[in-house]
């Protein structure tokens, strides 16, 4: 289901604050000022969850351990223990949700709308396709991709943020295109190992600058920017950001201007690449709404595409399945026996914790005799490594009939972050339905 800008506190899977996230919160004076004002923490309730969420960053550069997928589930729920055990159970509701209405919307920097009438919003139900210029960000599908007038125009594989470090959900706002950014290092145990300083400003073009060639500001403190290498696309990458290759973000600056109706030659683009270390800033005509989604179930071009629960939300389930069959015009009831199988053996095997399916009775029938004993030995061994290999999928597609022609449209003019070009890679794929 397509996740709302501000999570219902009830639900415990929907909420991303982990403590590394407080902590970058609370290093905002306006954040804190907030929690003052509006919830009447104390001070001493403030400095309290800020030597929480302190501890918890130093023990993960103790344990060199935030560049590494956990389990986002344990994260969150430390998070909220640690939130109730300071400020109360009873009382923990508002707090949390200002929390998480920060992270998921970000700090307006940027420029407000001319008119309420014309802010964006989140587009409603499952799997929406846009009719308008935003661009869409499907986190566990790892995919971004760039609407103009209704019309998909070009889809990226992309990096997501560790379950330390969840992206968003919600909607954001891109309003300019920044070329030779300059980085300043957050307090935060990944930066340890970079030799700079927190607070320091590193300068455009340095080595010591994670953020490459570009960067496109989406609400503090989330931007979409280049600086990953090939292998760090499709998976965990970044402290909330999305992350692309150098390649990636430069051909996706281009495709965003011409998206926003913004002018920007080839030659433009060039020139302010070329002096690495001057920093220029591109305003678009028009902003570009970016809907960062958490959709696990996807119905694209005809099939059902169900990705791994990366952040642990409890969303491979039947109910959104139907939710999702639903607004596609069709019912769980109305699939085949084997299809809706099919589907909900996709859900399990993606679901956050999967249940042990069991043994398949033998095909094989007669006399236990030698013959007999290695064809089932065979079967057993077959189903072991059909069931490690669910577990090592990212996405599994089924290819339901009544769904032939509908559904949120399939990735155009994909960009993987490779130097293997679509078609040869999609030629290289074997002929099954499930996908690494």
């Amino acid at each position: 289901m397509t996740a709302s800008p501000s999570p219902a506190i009830g639900q415990a899977e929907t909420i991303p604050i982990t403590l590394p996230v407080l902590d970058a919160l609370l290093a905002d004076q306006a954040f804190k000022a907030d929690l003052k004002s509006k919830l009447q923490l104390t001070d001493e309730q403030i400095a309290a969850l800020g030597k929480i969420s302190s501890e918890a960053v130093t023990k993960l550069r103790h344990a060199n351990a935030e560049n590494h997928s956990g389990r986002a589930e344990t994260a969150r729920q430390s998070a909220i223990a640690a939130i109730c055990g300071i400020i109360g159970a009873e009382k923990s509701a508002q707090p949390l949700a200002v929390v998480c209405d920060r992270w998921n919307k970000g700090s307006e920097e940027l420029e407000a709308t001319a008119a309420k009438d014309t802010e964006p919003t989140m587009l409603k139900g499952p799997n929406a396709v846009p009719k308008d210029t935003r661009v869409v960000v499907n986190i566990p599908a790892f995919r971004l991709d760039v609407f103009q007038n209704g019309s998909l125009i070009k889809s990226y594989k992309v990096g997501i943020g560790y379950p330390e470090f969840p992206l968003p959900q919600g909607l954001r706002k891109a309003q300019m295109i920044i070329f030779n950014p300059t980085w300043t290092p957050p307090d935060s145990p990944w930066v340890n190992s970079m030799a700079v300083t927190p607070g320091e400003v590193i300068a455009a073009g340095s080595k010591q600058n994670p953020l490459g060639p570009i960067k496109i500001p989406i609400g503090s403190p989330s931007l979409i920017h280049g600086g990953k290498p090939p292998a760090k696309i499709g998976t965990f990458a970044s402290h909330g950001c999305v992350g692309m290759t150098n390649a990636q973000v430069k051909d996706f600056a281009k495709v965003l201007a011409q998206a926003s109706n913004t002018e920007l030659p080839d030659q433009t683009v060039a020139a302010y690449l070329k002096n690495r270390t001057k920093t220029r800033v591109v305003k678009l005509s028009n902003l570009v709404p970016v809907e960062l989604r958490y959709e696990t179930i996807v119905v694209e071009d005809g099939k059902v595409h169900v990705s791994r629960d990366v952040y642990d939300q409890n969303t491979n389930t039947e109910e959104n399945l139907r939710a999702v069959l639903e607004a596609n015009g069709i019912s769980l009831e109305d699939l085949s026996a084997e299809e809706k199988a099919r589907v909900l053996d996709a859900l399990n095997a993606m679901s956050r914790r999967p249940k042990k399916q069991p043994t398949p009775k033998p095909t094989i029938e007669g006399n236990q005799n030698s013959a007999d004993r290695i064809a089932r030995a065979n079967e057993r061994k077959a189903e072991a490594e059909r069931q490690k290999k669910l577990r090592n999928q990212k996405e599994i597609v089924i290819e339901i009939s009544l769904l032939s022609g509908k559904g949120y449209p399939a990735p155009a003019n994909l960009d993987s972050g490779t130097a293997t070009p679509v078609t040869a890679l999609a030629n290289s794929l074997p002929p099954a339905t499930t996908r690494p």
